[in-house]
């Protein structure tokens, strides 16, 4: 098991000083609290004897139901019993990593991909090999050729592990047109989808993007998650899976828990149920893309020639890509002495990819604070820049310069 780098910033991120362009942390201050809070004391009122007792491994029956009619918001045809809740869609991928992987096995995944996503394949000793993408997600024929390739060297991938609306860290979402060429290359190569889709409803422009899995309901496990459209104090997510998977899920975790929380489960039912969701995404989603907006309006006016971005259409990340000779990791130290943060890109990969990249998030800082943080930022490129230039060299110790990608990234 080894550190995220994401968390590893949180202390240094924490301090009020800092603009923190770094963690991916909601505002769930966007709440209306005192309803939130009626809710909850009604809850206990009414079904204290129930949410305060032990609870099924799959998850309240009630619940089941309502994840069903969120997830049809993005094209699923779901059935409640398909679905297993789960200590938010973080226990749900470590439910599947254990339920699939052997030691040695291997995992395709985009590149960069989410941090934590890489540890917990690392924790059951599988090895996670990149497939690139573009502005448009990952590229159909780049994934197909990663299969063929594992398969000649005589280790077929068991998953496909991606996050394909509004990614983290990149930000960008797999086109409409090539989801279906995605699927029909996983299906021919007999590899499994894990869809991840946190972010699916935070959409900034149009209409939600239709999941992977409404397409390929026996080919895909779905994971989805209350974190960034309620709160991700309740820890509720879940696993949509075809239901000879769905049930060693359970089994995996009744081994991990016994039971989830009950009246965390009830909480965000009674929430569902009783309170105008759609619209409480309405203002999340207002509230983000002003964020979102703020951050590439100021990388627009402040960063210096070569510095590229991703635009997101919606989620919580935008990722930045430096010129030729800066090492985003080397960098950070500097950039926390002139009081902003970020996440550098080399975390979002399992092979030492990403020297030359970062991650920054819109969601938590206000917008005036997202442009004073941008601005600073832009201020230590320019300074790194300059070094370069003379120099030919960052001046710091540990940077070892523009590294080759290792040979499992594609």
């Amino acid at each position: 098991m080894v550190a995220s780098e994401v968390r590893a910033l949180f202390a240094v991120a924490a301090r009020p000083e800092i603009v923190s362009l770094a963690g991916g942390m909601p505002n769930v201050s966007a709440l209306p609290m005192d309803a939130v809070a009626a809710m909850m004391a009604d809850l206990v009122t009414e079904r204290g004897s129930v949410a305060l007792q032990y609870g099924s491994a799959q998850g309240d029956p009630s619940l089941r139901e309502t994840i069903c009619t969120v997830m049809a918001e993005e094209g699923i045809d779901a059935h409640p019993d398909d679905v297993v809740v789960t200590v938010g869609s973080q226990q749900a991928l470590d439910l599947v990593a254990r339920v699939f992987l052997d030691p040695g096995d291997t995992v395709v995944t985009e590149g960069p991909t989410y941090v934590t996503a890489l540890g917990t394949f690392a924790a059951y000793q599988a090895r996670a090999v990149h497939v690139d993408m573009d502005e448009l997600g990952v590229l159909p024929e780049a994934l197909a050729e990663t299969f063929a390739r594992l398969e000649r060297a005589g280790r077929k991938a068991k998953l496909f592990y991606t996050v394909p609306t509004f990614q983290n860290p990149a930000g960008v979402t797999l086109a409409a047109e090539r989801r279906l060429r995605v699927l029909e290359v996983c299906r021919r190569a007999g590899v499994l989808v894990l869809e991840d889709n946190p972010y699916g409803l935070l959409h900034l422009e149009g209409e939600p993007m239709r999941a992977l899995r409404a397409d390929a309901p026996a080919d895909v496990v779905y994971l989805g998650s209350f974190s960034k459209t309620l709160a991700p104090g309740l820890r509720v997510g879940w696993a949509l899976a075809p239901s000879a998977v769905r049930d060693k899920l359970v089994l995996a975790a009744e081994s991990a828990m016994l039971s989830h929380s009950a009246f965390a489960q009830l909480a965000v039912d009674r929430y569902l149920r009783t309170q105008p969701w759609q619209e409480q995404l309405k203002a999340f989603r207002e509230m983000y893309r002003e964020r979102r907006d703020a951050m590439l309006n100021a990388l627009q006016e402040h960063m210096p020639a070569g510095v590229s971005w991703t635009r997101p259409g919606g989620g919580f990340f935008v990722w930045v890509t430096l010129p030729e000779g800066l090492d985003s990791k080397a960098m950070l130290p500097r950039a926390v002495q002139n009081r902003v943060a970020y996440v550098p890109g080399t975390g979002f990969y399992a092979d030492g990819a990403g020297q030359r990249a970062m991650r920054l998030s819109y969601c938590y800082p206000p917008p005036e604070r997202i442009a004073e943080g941008v601005r600073t930022l832009a201020g230590v490129i320019r300074g790194e820049l300059e070094l370069w230039e003379t120099f030919g060299t960052t001046a710091h110790p540990h940077s070892r310069g523009p590294q080759t990608p290792g040979p499992d990234h594609s």
